[in-house]
């Protein structure tokens, strides 16, 4: 090959060529590709009896985790013979004596199979019992005053931002109003795969600085919310609740939620005496929807518990309880005197605020991912 730059590009793009490979060779184990295919295969027996919808729940579930795994093995087939084609287009490339046409191509496919085994070595990331499950996210103001309620408020949006860039669907099931401005507290629920396994590395204090827009003189403040999270389980049979042990209290909703809102107290207030543990929704139109889905949740978050005591390992699920103030954060949000995001947990970090705030964070819970499975 004549061109020095041409054979230099070659040999680069051949090696990275041969490190994807063996990575994308190493995922086959750790993804456990040749038991999906054999679970994928016992499903599409099941989907083909026709006697499949006489259980209308149980086939449901079969045909979803049958789509899921369709998707996740057609896009590893696809990788390898993209890597395929990428190897021939190396045999291309050194017949061409240094055609630049062809290295430019060679080189964009290297940068996309980065890219795509990359997306694919996240799935080792969200392996967890319950990671592919919906996920319920409590937000509570702490330390701050009003501007602590305007930061959760301005974190609900941010993770419901972060949900829509992902195609995930969100519910706001519950709002408590701050005094002033903000909210004291409120649950969403995020539907979409991976939701919980994502969330969960956003569980913990989060803290604000920032020249106070409540304060006269504008001055400096530091305020916190935290944030719970829940993986939400539709069907909770594993949750028996005795009726006895709930409190059962209604009021008035407070925000948008129907053409009931403030004309009957339709919103649900229940708590389980025995654990003390309080759950509340207002966003259904009727008192029975919201009752509904606040047992839903309440089952949801008894199963965690009780998966906790059962189970050291899972203790992940309920994480460290820490106070909503100085000295528990995980993240750092500054806006003033300079620009700065940082996870006190992973150290990751950048300056542009204003995109994080936006619901760009998909990077932070990489990066705590990842963390947290080296420390596995």
């Amino acid at each position: 090959m004549a061109d020095p730059k041409a054979e230099i590009a070659l040999r680069e793009a051949t090696f990275a060529l041969t490190a994807l490979d063996e990575r994308w060779r190493a995922a086959r184990d750790y993804l456990a590709i040749d038991q999906r295919r054999l679970r994928h295969e016992e499903l599409a027996e099941q989907v083909a009896d026709p006697n499949l919808w006489d259980d209308q729940d149980n086939a449901r579930q079969i045909t979803t985790e049958l789509g899921r795994l369709a998707n996740d093995l057609e896009a590893f087939d696809a990788l390898g013979t993209a890597l395929d084609d990428g190897n021939v287009l190396v045999e291309f490339a050194r017949e061409s004596d240094g055609d630049w046409s062809i290295l430019e191509e060679l080189i964009n496919v290297v940068s996309a199979l980065t890219t795509s085994l990359a997306n694919l070595e996240l799935e080792s990331l969200l392996s967890g019992p319950y990671d592919e499950h919906d996920a319920i996210a409590e937000l509570h103001a702490g330390a701050g005053g009003t501007d602590a309620q305007d930061w959760a408020e301005m974190m609900v949006r941010m993770y419901s931002r972060w949900a829509e860039r992902r195609g995930f669907k969100v519910e706001v099931d519950e709002v408590t109003e701050g005094q002033e401005a903000g909210i004291l507290s409120a649950t969403l629920i995020i539907k979409g795969r991976f939701a919980y396994g994502w969330l969960s590395a956003e569980r913990g204090v989060h803290r604000l600085v920032r020249m106070s827009p409540f304060d006269a003189q504008s001055r400096r403040q530091t305020s916190f919310a935290s944030v719970d999270v829940t993986p939400f389980l539709e069907d909770n049979s594993e949750v028996d609740i005795d009726e006895s042990d709930l409190r059962v209290d209604t009021y008035r909703a407070s925000g948008a939620g129907g053409q009931h809102v403030n004309k009957t107290d339709s919103a649900i207030r229940i708590t389980h005496l025995p654990t003390n543990i309080v759950v509340s929704c207002q966003n259904e139109r009727s008192q029975h929807q919201n009752r509904a889905r606040a047992m839903q949740i309440l089952a949801a978050k008894l199963s965690e518990r009780a998966r906790a005591e059962r189970q050291a390992e899972l203790d992940v699920l309920s994480g460290v309880r820490s106070d909503n103030a100085w000295g528990s954060q995980i993240r750092s949000y500054v806006t003033a005197p300079y620009q700065l995001v940082k996870d006190h947990r992973s150290e990751h970090e950048t300056g542009n605020v204003e995109a994080v705030l936006d619901g760009d964070i998909d990077d932070f819970m990489k990066a705590e991912l990842r963390r947290v499975r080296a420390r596995a």
